[in-house]
This record gives structure tokens, sequence and C-alpha cells, in this order.
């Protein structure tokens, strides 16, 4: 028997492993595959010559990749033409895009199939080759071996290639709103990317249920389908877009997303290259494309739409599982059923009894808040003890992957431990309280977040868990094993996502979802004579995990840190500043704040992440033209004051940002697109920001009550501090990269205009 227990720990343990290793195909390098099929190979060729320079809208190497991808399209026979022109989203903002379309005619008259991804790269240091030209590379290989084929599809397929994603979803909403082929479109698959590995995740973008989506998809029959319908309710959660997004809110156009997130330290930094893309994630990309397009090419486009949304989510074996949303209260019914009649079945047989149910509960609680507390202030301990991790303002750090394993260690540590502790009280009894947490779980999502409610799957087999303890004094080890096989299969990918999609702050689901991992397999683990050395050993491990992430903690070549330098010319003041977002200076930048360095007064410029400079130093005085502001109009119409200007660069840039005073604006225009009322009505401080294409001028147009005074700050900023030849800039040193979401080796000026 002891020998029986010992290989069903084994066979769990593996069966942890095979919940990673089924998600996503192997890559093998130079594989023969027929022209009919999509090989990873040639994808990668693409990605290698779409992410050999950063490419964001107005870099150089943004029209190279234009020109790239077109001439691709044109080789495989395709009639490719461009849709340009300005848009500012709905988030104020104005770029202009420059998108690229081709399509295949089909022979039907349905609605198109539409294959989308962005190629244009994050400002400014991206080499954006998973973000996204994972995503332009998977297209581009999946239509040419869908081509290869010589098959007439039934639908259109239209490919789009959109520009200025990573700016506000421009070019998405240019095509949405003003190309004649988006009213054509009856489904759209994106490819997406914020990190540079892992498995791509399934997600669903409509208005109405996804039902129909969930169906179809499931005929498609991708052989490595990641996804689940949790994940789907925290995304629409997240201010995360896609381009996809804009085809839901503003066409009512269903889509598919796949997006990886793993690796996510590289995602929109200098370390988004093509060495560092993870082969497997682009085969995974490539595993999902070939079996919808051959699907949906042919399928029934027009009736995609359905009132009904349905759970769902993958498992090996059976690789996709959905039910409608309308089994949920059942199953949760059936559940506490099946629940009271093993508690009367317990009670009856002598198997139960009160005073040891209440003690179980206590290694439950005890473990849950130990195990919630240490993942809670995990991000906290972790960025004092290493305080320049501040800077990856991912959250996710280059040792993160080992950072969780030392947190599913300790909790671990923590579970057996405790439950070594409560070895005299019978599994039976232990079991009636984690059954009970789980229930409570189950309502509370099946009443509030209705995506998680495949929670329940697992529960039934700690339901017959309880059942078979109940009734058999040493039950199989196998057969216990195997009733946790659903709750090992399922929730162990969730321990590693959480922290690696949000970052290391969000390390508590993955502590808690240890723990709660372990309550269902503890049919299994109760009946262990070893839990105590079990606790030691992760103990151990715990240790181990921990040497090895500090160990990794150094920044070096391999894992360079994100630096920030700025130079800040304040015209309204007459004053030059070094600035950076640093909260722990290099060599590189500390020459120019050093000693002198101290906080700034006040917020310069918008940064995702709330991000706010740091520091700031006194710099010398450079010649810095300033923008020309040319007030074309300044009228009074009625109750409102109408005012135009033209801001014009007098050097090369990137962007302007105009901040206005708090005041109600009943229209803007920015080169004659109109802010909309949402944004204006809901805006704090900025009104526009201009990512500026061959330096064009910005014409604004403002209309505000009359009696009003407004005040405009303008931020005008070039990416060109390290090149710029009124300055001296060291190169920055190889175990250093730019910091990525905020203003970077930039000349920033600062100039206020006040119209009373």
């Amino acid at each position: 028997m002891k020998f029986s227990r010992t290989l069903a720990l084994i066979l769990l343990f593996l069966a942890v492993y095979w919940s990673f290793k089924s998600l996503m195909p192997s890559y093998k390098a130079n594989e023969d595959v027929v022209l009919e099929a999509f090989s990873t190979d040639r994808a990668l060729e693409h990605v290698k010559q779409l992410s050999k320079e950063p490419h964001a809208v107005g870099f150089p190497g943004h029209e190279r990749v234009k020109d790239y991808i077109i001439s691709e399209l044109n080789t495989m026979g395709l009639e490719t033409t461009i849709q340009e022109g300005y848009t500012a989203g709905d988030w104020g903002n104005l770029s202009k895009a420059t998108n690229i379309l081709a399509r295949i005619r089909g022979s039907g008259n349905g609605k198109a199939l539409l294959l989308l991804s962005h190629y244009d790269s994050s400002p400014h240091s991206s080499y954006g080759a998973s973000d996204a030209g994972s995503g332009v590379a998977t297209i581009l290989e999946g239509i040419r071996a869908f081509l290869s084929e010589n098959k007439t599809p039934k639908n259109d397929i239209i490919i789009l290639i959109t520009d200025a994603e990573e700016l506000g979803l421009n070019g998405a909403d240019l095509f949405v709103n003003k190309h004649p082929w988006a009213k054509d479109v009856g489904l759209v698959l994106n490819f997406e990317a914020r990190g540079s590995g892992g498995p791509s995740y399934m997600l669903i973008e409509t208005n109405r249920g996804n039902g129909t989506l969930i169906k179809e998809f499931t005929k498609a029959n991708p052989e490595f389908p990641v996804a689940n319908s949790l994940a789907y309710s925290i995304y629409k959660m997240l201010p995360n877009d896609t381009d996809l997004t804009v085809f839901r809110e503003d066409g009512d156009i269903e889509g598919f997303n796949f997006a990886f997130i793993d690796d996510h330290f590289d995602y929109h930094t200098a370390l988004d290259n093509y060495e560092r893309l993870d082969r497997n994630t682009l085969a995974h990309q490539g595993s999902y494309l070939m079996p919808l397009l051959t699907y949906f090419s042919d399928a029934d486009l027009d009736n995609l739409k359905s009132l009904n949304d349905h759970v769902y989510f993958n498992m090996p074996f059976f690789r996709f599982i959905s039910y409608p949303f309308e089994w949920i209260w059942p199953m949760f019914g059936l559940a506490v059923l099946a629940f009271v009649l093993l508690l009367i079945t317990g009670f009856k047989k002598g198997k139960l009894n009160v005073k040891d149910i209440f003690k179980g509960f206590v290694p439950v609680l005890v473990s849950l808040i130990i195990n919630g507390l240490v993942g809670y202030f995990c991000w906290t301990i972790i960025t004092w003890w290493y305080p320049g991790f501040k800077d990856i303002l991912h959250g996710f750090t280059y040792n993160g992957h080992t950072y969780i394993a030392v947190y599913v260690m300790f909790s671990l540590f923590i579970c057996f431990y405790i439950y070594h502790k409560f070895r005299k009280t019978s599994t039976p009894n232990l079991l009636v309280a984690p059954i009970f947490i789980w229930l409570i779980i189950c309502g509370l999502v099946a009443q509030y977040l209705k995506g998680a409610s495949f929670f329940i799957v697992p529960l039934f087999g700690l339901l017959a868990g309880l059942l078979v303890t109940i009734n058999q004094e040493k039950p199989n080890p196998f057969l216990m094993v195997f009733l946790a096989l659903p709750a090992v299969l399922i929730y162990s990918p969730f321990i590693k996502m959480f922290p690696v999609g949000l970052g290391l702050k969000m390390m508590v689901a993955a502590t808690v979802f240890t723990t709660l991992l372990f309550f269902l397999a503890l049919p299994f683990f109760g009946q262990l004579k070893s839990k105590g050395r079990l606790a030691y050993l992760f103990l151990l491990l715990f240790f181990a995990f921990g040497i090895s992430s500090h160990i990794q903690s150094d920044f070096n070549e391999e894992r360079p840190k994100p630096s920030s330098l700025l130079y800040v010319y304040n015209a309204d003041e007459d004053s030059s500043q070094w600035a950076t977002y640093d909260h722990e200076l290099i060599g590189w930048n500390s020459q120019f704040l050093g000693d002198g360095k101290r906080k700034p007064k006040a917020e310069t410029i918008s940064s995702k992440y709330r991000t706010n400079l740091s520091y700031v130093a006194d710099a010398p005085k450079k010649d810095i033209p300033m923008p020309y502001v040319d007030t074309v109009m300044d009228t009074i119409i009625g109750p409102n004051r109408v005012i135009e200007l033209c801001i014009t660069p007098k050097r090369n840039v990137n962007r302007l940002e105009v901040f206005a005073n708090p005041m109600e604006f009943s229209k803007a225009k920015v080169n004659r697109i109109e802010l909309s009322s949402h944004f204006l009505e809901n805006r704090s401080s900025k009104l526009v920001t201009h990512y500026i294409s061959n330096n064009d001028f910005t014409e604004l147009q403002l209309e505000f009550p009359k009696d009003s005074v407004l005040e405009l700050t303008l931020y005008e900023a070039s990416n060109d501090l390290m090149t710029h030849p009124d300055f001296s800039i060291p190169e920055r040193p190889k175990k250093s990269i730019p910091t990525p979401f905020v203003l970077n080796d930039a000349i920033l000026t600062i100039k206020t205009l006040r119209f009373e």
C-alpha cells in the first residue's frame, strides 16, 4: 500500500506537469512541412524581417515594415490596397494610420471572414517581434498555405493589417468606421501578444451571448485550445483593449482574440525581438489559424449572434468543454444535494461527528489566511528587498517564474504542515470543511462571476472522494488521484496565469489557488502518512527556489534593467532639467541627476500605469526650438467662444500632448477629427495626444463657454536625445534597456497658452 501511495503521488505530480505541457504544440526546427501546411519556420522568417528595428508610427522603420507586408501579399498574387487617414479613437490619441488590405474572393454571397493583426510597434524602443510581428507572420504564412491548396472558399477572406494599434486602436477605428468593406465582415480572427511566450489564450469579443461562437469554435476543432470563460470575464474588467474591441463596439462584429502573455517582462521593450519569441508559441498561433481559417471560410457567418452564454474551459484529452449558463444553478444544486446526502450518510455510519468536522475548519482557514497574506504582500516584500524591480513597470520580473515557484512551494509547505498536525482527525471529517468552502465559492461565482462557474466541475471529484472515504477505510490511492485529476488539470495553469498576466502583485491568486487545489486533492493527501516529510520537502524546495530567485535577481545583459532619461525645457519658467522615471538610478543616468536630484514639483506628461517622474535635476540650457502657434480664429458665436490654433513643429518631433485646465468643452476637433463627447466629459486634464508623422502640424478647434478662461499646456517631445548633436549622451550600457510605457530618451519642451 505504501508503494501504491508513493506511485500515486508521482502520478499526481506528472499530471501537474502534463497540465502545462499539453497546452501547446512543440516546435521542431527545420521540420519538413508541405506547402499546403502552416510552417513555423516560414513564419519565423517573416518575424525576422518585421522586427529588424523599432517601427512605431512616425519612425523610419515603420515605412519599411509596411512595404515588406505589401510585397509579401503581392507575391502571393493578392491585390493589395492601403487605407490612410487620421483618427483619434476613444482616448483622444490622434495619429495618421495606414492600413494594409487584401481580399480573397469567395464563391458565395455571405459575410466575409477577416484576419486581423497590426504592424506598428510600441513607441519607442520595441522591435515588435511578438507584438504584433508574430500576428502578422501568422497571417502571412497561414494565407500562403491556404492559397497553396488552390481551393475557392465560400466566403470572402479579408486580410487587414492595421496601423497605430499601439497609439489608440486608430487603424481599426479607421477601417470599421470609414472603409466600405467593414459592413461585409461577419467574423474576425485577431492575433495579438502581451509578452513573448507561453500559450495563446482564446478570448471572445461579442456584444451579446457567446453561445453560437463557442459552438462554432468547437466545430472548427483546433488541436490546442487554451481558453476559459473566467479569463474572458476578467479581460472584460481590465482596461486592455485590442483592435478587435473596435469591431465589437463600433461595428457590432463578433470575433476571436488569440493572444499570449507569458514572458511579460519583454512586452513593449527592446527585448521584444526575434531571438526571444518562443517558437512553440508561434506554432500555437498557427495551430489556431489553420483549422479556423478552413472552417470559417466555408461556414455561415451571417448567424453568429446569440442571446445565450456558455461556460467553457479547456482540459487535456477532452480539449474544449462548454455548457450553457442554464446549467449553472442545477449543477450547483446537485452539488449541494450530494453534500447534504453525504453528510447524512456519514453521520448514520458513524464516520462523521460534529466535533471533528468543526476541527476540520481550522486547517482550512489557517492555511487560506497564511497563504493569502503571504501572496498579498509578495510584491511589497520583493520590491523592498530589491528596489530596482520597481522600475519593471510590468510588475513581472525576469525571475518572476522562479518567484511563482517560491510562493507555490511555501503554500504547499503550509498546507502539508498544518494538515500533518491534524493527522489524527479522520479524512472524512477533514473533507467537510473544504467542500463547504468550495460550495460557497461556487455559489458566489454562479451569482456574480458566471464565467468561473466551471469551478463546480472539480468539486464533484471532491464529493466523490468524500463518498469513497465514508465507505472505505483504505481507499485505493489511484482512485483518489483519478478523482483529483479534473482539479489538477484545470487549475494548475491558473496558478501561473494570474501573476504572469497581471504581475507579481497578483501572487495572492497563485497562493490561494494552490491552497484551494490542495483541498480538492485532500481525499488522496489525507491518507498519506508522510505529510510531515512532504511539508519539509516543500520547505526545502521553498529555500532552494528562494536562493535561485536571489541569484537571478541581478541585472545583466540577459536581464537588463529598464532606465530612463529626459531633457525637459520649460519655456514658461525658462528652466532646463534632466528627468527620470527610475526609482533606482544606474551609473548611466546618475551622472546627469546624481547628487543634485530632487523630487519633481508637478506631473509633466501622461504615461501608462500612471507612472510619474521620480527625480529631476538642473540641466544646462540648450537652444531647443519651440513650436510655432498660430491663432487662426478667436471669435464669439452665441454663448460660446471658438478658438482655432495651428501648432507647427520647428524641429523633428514624434509627439505633441495638449493638456487643458478643467472646463467644459462643447466641441473639440484636432486636425478636423472631432473628439468624442464621452471622452471630453470624462477626461481629467489631457485634451489630446498627437503622434506625429512627417513632422505634421496639429490643428485644434475648441468650443467652450465664452466666460471661461482657457489654459493649454503644450508638451512637445522628440525621441532623439541620444542622437541630437547638441547633446553628448553616452550609449546606454548593455545591461540596461529603455524603460517602456513612458516618454524616454527624449527632448521635451513645455509651453503654456492662456486665453482670457
